[in-house]
């Protein structure tokens, strides 16, 4: 049987140093959310902190915390109060030496009932992120809620078709992406506009492909490089959900804090995957090379 409609809210948020300060912020724009009618709320990646991978620092590991640590606690509280399913995202701390990018699900009645730890791990130019985490062990899920299926995916996995289909194939009726992407400023002026477009075409793509919702949820703002070396980072926002069709249902803006909605139907998504069966025409018995570095 299928799943009635249900509101989808993207909460897009600026960072500061204060990390209480941070959680108290993105627990207000939660309440906001479920005074909108929201009944399913996404924040961004590691929305606690400033994004701490611009630089190797091993004093940074003190911002980790357990998976049902102090930032869970506070939006449990937030999803039982409002009765709003929240996935949220950790710095977790699983053990000495051993820390993952993770992220939370949480039920109308604040209950856990899924967490997803980052696969894709990227190393670049201000974003160090394999320095922080290991890379994530319980594979591509979905988890069921009230409302209905989530999948849960975090920020570089949203370039990886295997891991969105993978996702899917689980049954989800939406496919978040808690995100923490920007320009260089140095870049942005010559490749700005085509990393940003990349980046939205990409995860468009991720639900024609899968008759999926994709709601992908970015932070904004310039945080400058900790150690003071370098032109930081301009979280550019476009905060988006788009729908089976890839059609984009909601967008935000690139330099404003906002809260964006939009209805998940998921008798669209069924009427989608009738008419384009993707899942029905898959060759699975000739994708064995997918698991292959490169081809032979």
């Amino acid at each position: 049987m299928l799943n009635k409609p249900f509101t989808l809210g993207l909460i897009q948020m600026r960072m500061v140093a204060d990390t209480a300060a941070n959680v108290a912020h993105a627990c207000d724009m939660l309440k906001t959310a479920a005074k909108k009618g929201v009944q399913v709320a996404c924040l961004p990646e590691l929305f606690r902190s400033p994004y701490f991978c611009q630089t190797e620092d091993p004093s940074v590991f003190d911002l980790a915390e357990p998976i049902e640590g102090a930032t869970t606690q506070a939006l449990a509280k937030v999803a039982k109060e409002t009765g709003m399913v929240i996935v949220g995202s950790i710095f977790e701390r699983r053990a000495a030496g051993v820390y993952h990018n993770t992220a939370v699900v949480l039920d109308e009645e604040g209950k856990l009932v899924g967490i997803y730890r980052k696969m894709h791990i990227p190393d670049d130019p201000l974003y160090y992120e394999k320095y922080y985490f290991t890379p994530g062990d319980l594979g591509f899920k979905a988890f069921g809620t009230k409302f209905g299926k989530l999948g849960t995916l975090v920020c570089w996995d949203q370039w990886y078709p295997e891991g969105a289909r993978l996702t899917a194939m689980q049954g989800a009726n939406v496919l978040f992406y808690p995100t923490a992407i920007g320009w260089h400023p140095g870049e942005k002026a010559e490749f700005g506009e085509a990393q940003a477009s990349a980046w939205e075409t990409m995860q468009r793509s991720h639900a024609i492909a899968n008759g999926i919702y994709v709601g992908a949820c970015n932070r904004i703002g310039h945080e400058p490089t900790p150690d003071k070396k370098g032109d930081g980072i301009e979280f550019f926002g476009n905060s988006f959900i788009a729908d089976p069709f890839g059609r984009i249902l909601a967008k935000a803006s690139s330099d404003k804090e906002e809260i964006i909605t939009a209805v998940c139907d998921p008798k669209l998504q069924e009427t989608t995957r009738r008419h384009w069966p993707f899942f029905r025409d898959r060759r699975i018995d000739a994708y064995g090379g997918i698991t292959e570095r490169f081809g032979k």
